[in-house]
Parts: C-alpha cells; sequence; structure tokens
C-alpha cells in the first residue's frame, strides 16, 4: 500500500525534528564560554573538547581563522546576563567599531539561549532581528545562524531563508522597511537591532517604537548594535539621553578593545590612512563637516540667533516647502527680515506625514506669523502647490495658469513672487543658484542670518552639507537635506545687490 504524499512528508518533517532535537540536546546544559582560561583547559580536557557551547559548535571565524571569545564580549555578556535588580539590565545599546564581531557574539548568545536551558526561555517564543532595509541581509544573519549548528553538528533546518525554528524557538529576521510582522508578535523573548544606526530615518523611529512597547508586553532583551552613522540619528539621539531617563544601558567599543586580538597594529595602521576610519574604526559620526559652508559662518549666525527672539509681525516673512510623501521627510522654513538682519523663526521635517496634516501645519505656521507674504515650493509637486494656493494663499490654482506665469517671468527676467504668493521653484533649474546664494549670505561681512540654536536640524543640515564640483547637493550625504531645501527656498525672497558702492539685502516684495 503506498503511503499518501502529504502523509510522507509530515513524516519526514516530523522525524527531522526529533532528529534536530536529538542533536541539540548535546548542547544542554552548557555554559556559553568559560571566562577563566584554566578553568576552561581543564574542562575542555576533561570533555575532550564539549566544555561550552562555542566549543561544540565550533568558534568565530574570521578570513578562515578561528578566535576565541575575547575580555571585551565578557563585558558584552556581563551586562546583558550577570547585572540584576536594575530596569537597564536587559536593554544593551553597542556603539562599536567595525569588524569587532558583535553580531556574531549576539547571534550567538541568541542560539545558546534557545538550546542551553541556562536562563528560562520558553518554548513557543520569539528571537526578531531587524536588519536595514534590504531582504538579503535579513537572509545573510539568518544563513550564519544556521551556520553555527551547520558546520560541527551537521544539523540541516528546512526553514525558510528568514526564520529559523530552535528548540521550539523562532528566530526571525526582518527588513527595517518591512515590520508589519514584527509588530505583531506574542511572546518576543530577545530583539536585536543590527546596525541599526544605518536604518532611514522614519524607521529608525518605527522601529524603536514597536520594539520598546514590547517591554511591558513580554520584557525581552533588547540589543541595540551598530557602528555610528550620521549625527542626530538613532544612535546619537540615544546616546545624548540623560542617564536618569535612558532605559538603556549604553557601551561604547572603539579600536582599542580589538587591538592585538582581533585587528593587528599594521592593519589599523593601514585602516587610518582611510577618510572613513572616524566613523568605522572610532565611533565618531560622520558629516560633522561638511564642504558647502564654513563651520564659522555657520557659529556666527548660531551666535547672532541667540540674540533674537521675538516675532515682528510688521517684518516681511517668507516660507519655504520641500515637500516630501512616502520614503521622504517634509521640510518647512519660515524667516524674517527685520532690521537688515534675516531671523529663522521656525525649521523642521517631518517623516512620512499625511497630506492633510501637512496642509493644515502650513495654514497654522501662515496664521502665526501673520505676515508672510510667499511661499516658495519645490516645483515638483504640482499638486500641494494648487492645494496651497486654493485653501491657503486664496490665489488662482490652475496649473497652466501657474506654468504661463512661471514661462512669463523668466522670459522677462521678472520676479515671479511680484505675481503669486505661492511660488514653485524648480530645482533642476535652480538648485545650484539657490545654494549659491545661501552660501553668500551665510558668508556676507557683516553678520546678516541668525538661527537659533533650537533648530537643531537645521544647523546640522548646513554643517553637513556636501556639495559636488558642479554645485550640486548631495542629499545622501547631507544630513536633514529636506529642511535645507526648505531653507535654500524660504530665501528666495531676500537678495544682495549693489547700492551706493555697498552692497546690501533687500526684500523682494515690500
Amino acid at each position: 500500500m503506498t503511503v499518501p504524499y502529504q502523509l510522507h512528508h509530515k513524516a519526514k518533517r516530523q522525524n527531522q525534528k526529533q532528529t534536530l532535537s536529538s542533536n541539540l540536546s548535546v548542547l544542554h546544559g552548557l555554559e556559553f564560554w568559560i571566562w577563566n582560561k584554566e578553568e576552561h583547559l581543564i574542562q575542555a580536557q576533561a570533555s575532550n573538547g564539549k566544555c561550552c557551547f562555542n566549543h561544540v559548535c565550533g568558534l568565530p571565524t574570521k578570513d578562515g581563522k578561528e578566535y576565541p571569545l575575547f575580555e571585551y564580549e565578557r563585558i558584552l555578556y556581563d551586562y546583558l546576563l550577570t547585572n540584576e535588580g536594575s530596569f537597564k539590565d536587559k536593554h544593551l545599546w553597542v556603539k562599536k567599531a567595525t569588524g569587532l564581531g558583535v553580531t556574531e557574539f549576539m547571534l550567538r548568545l541568541m542560539a545558546w539561549l534557545c538550546t542551553s536551558g541556562e536562563y528560562e526561555i520558553p518554548r513557543r517564543c520569539q528571537m526578531c532581528i531587524v536588519t536595514g532595509p534590504n531582504i538579503d541581509i535579513a537572509i545573510k544573519l539568518i544563513r550564519r545562524l544556521k551556520n553555527i549548528f551547520e558546520l560541527k553538528l551537521g544539523l540541516v533546518f528546512d526553514n525558510k531563508e528568514t526564520v529559523l525554528e530552535l528548540n521550539g524557538c523562532t528566530i526571525e529576521a526582518y527588513p527595517s522597511n518591512h515590520i508589519d510582522s514584527f509588530r505583531a508578535l506574542e511572546n518576543p523573548k530577545f530583539i536585536l537591532l543590527d546596525e541599526s544606526d544605518f536604518f532611514r530615518n522614519f524607521e529608525q523611529e518605527d522601529v524603536r517604537f514597536v520594539t520598546e512597547r514590547y517591554i511591558g508586553k513580554s520584557d525581552p532583551y533588547i540589543v541595540m548594535v551598530s557602528t555610528p552613522n550620521a549625527p542626530n540619528g538613532l544612535f546619537d539621539k540615544i546616546e545624548r539621553e540623560p542617564e536618569s531617563t535612558c532605559i538603556y544601558r549604553r557601551l561604547k567599543m572603539n579600536y582599542n578593545y580589538g587591538l592585538g586580538k582581533i585587528y593587528t597594529k599594521e592593519e589599523i595602521a593601514r585602516a587610518k590612512k582611510s577618510p572613513s576610519f572616524g566613523r568605522e574604526y572610532d565611533l565618531q559620526y560622520p558629516g560633522l563637516i561638511g564642504n558647502t559652508f564654513h563651520t564659522a559662518d555657520i557659529e556666527r549666525a548660531i551666535a547672532l540667533g541667540k540674540k533674537f527672539k521675538s516675532i515682528n509681525k510688521y517684518a516681511q516673512q517668507s516660507m519655504g516647502i520641500d515637500p516630501g510623501f512616502g520614503s521622504s521627510p517634509f521640510g518647512i522654513v519660515v524667516v524674517q527680515f527685520s532690521d537688515g538682519i534675516l531671523q529663522v523663526l521656525y525649521a523642521d521635517e517631518f517623516e512620512r506625514p499625511r497630506y492633510e496634516d501637512v496642509i493644515n501645519k502650513i495654514g497654522e505656521l501662515y496664521q502665526e506669523f501673520t505676515n508672510i507674504k510667499n511661499i516658495f515650493v519645490d516645483a515638483a509637486n504640482p499638486e500641494l502647490i494648487s492645494s496651497l494656493k486654493r485653501k491657503v494663499a486664496n490665489e488662482r490654482d490652475k496649473w497652466n495658469y501657474v506654468q504661463e506665469k512661471m514661462a512669463y517671468c523668466k522670459k522677462n527676467k521678472v520676479d515671479i513672487n511680484r505675481y503669486m504668493k505661492v511660488v514653485p521653484i524648480p530645482f533642476s533649474t535652480e538648485g545650484k543658484n539657490m545654494l549659491t546664494h545661501t552660501k553668500e549670505l551665510l558668508e556676507f561681512e557683516e553678520p546678516i542670518l541668525a538661527i537659533n540654536p533650537k533648530f537643531e536640524k537645521l544647523t546640522t543640515s548646513l554643517r553637513t552639507a556636501i556639495s559636488d564640483d558642479m554645485g550640486k547637493l548631495d542629499k545622501d550625504a547631507t544630513s536633514y537635506d529636506n529642511v535645507l531645501d526648505a531653507f535654500r527656498l524660504s530665501l528666495q525672497m531676500f537678495k544682495l545687490k549693489e547700492k551706493e558702492r555697498d552692497t546690501v539685502l533687500y526684500a523682494t516684495i515690500e
């Protein structure tokens, strides 16, 4: 009698699970690593090499060479597993140098927690790894987990590429741009956020929110691991949180931790010749100094901004808007021209806002500042421009009419803001000129730009602004590029001109 196909494969899977469970039993009760070298050697000899989880599964390797666990990895272990009594004990933030093996350590620790029985990790729980927005990275990390058991123990797993079923626990990796399933877990007990400072800005906030809400639900271990990325990103923000309110134990591990262990002096000497050494090995946030605006000019504008706090309701005011929906932030800046000084009144950017919320926000700012003469908007978003003309500025909103006016003003070299309040500005043709204009205002011989330091996103964008040889802003290399684009737009109402042997700043709308 033939066995039905479905029953045959069900029985085969059941046999595989029983074999897998039997082979994993050799790990039960083993320590993760024996940190005392003498004791470790004695137990290794007595047990014929079956002294700890890492020796039974095989030591971590790099470039084909096996490495023991180092003392700096004991710091990770102790921070996470041996401290007791503090709310922070299960929440670890690690800013680390590349190549230290911290991710590998955490993967092995997760696997050990599932198989050793040393800690109360229940069956049918979940462990999660959140990676950058690339499914290949998620697959790669799960493959590294499976390799821990396959290479020396000979175990084979038939789970899908982003999942490992291990001793009744499910370990799954999620790309940061697809975390819907991550939001709906029943009992996560370990969450690893790998290279989380490189998640996109809106993903950083979203992933952190979803992760931390499990604290009250299932009390998981939470580990954030990353080399540093941009200033004012996830890691920079957590690093600057007061110790009294931060929920993470914070650990910084630069290249010195691995010198003479995972790195040789010659390797570090070669690495120091690279411009990326500060970020990759010495925990520095890159982009603190861009190549577009001088630090001294930015600091001068900030110093002047500290002196100006009030709004002059009679002053000429201008708004710049860099629209962004979906994956791009939305930047808004408002400036006023009073007593020869351009003062920033408002500067911010928003992640993935709803369309109606943006329209309402712009309308609120338009009413709050009372004397906004022009709203300059990136011309690439005609729908938003038409909405603002209709709902905020109460002017003709037909796009054909707007295009005709734009063409007329360009042909006759007339400032278009004299003809309409909501003014489209095409970055394709005006982006370089706007960047140059912003630079001229910042560098003017007398300080004429005032930026209060509370507008941190704007000051960071100015400090990190990178432009190419053609004068085009490199948005990928510049932090908060949307608020910088909005700032450039907001300055379009104000011009420099020669007058009686002096260069003066004036508003094109009276």
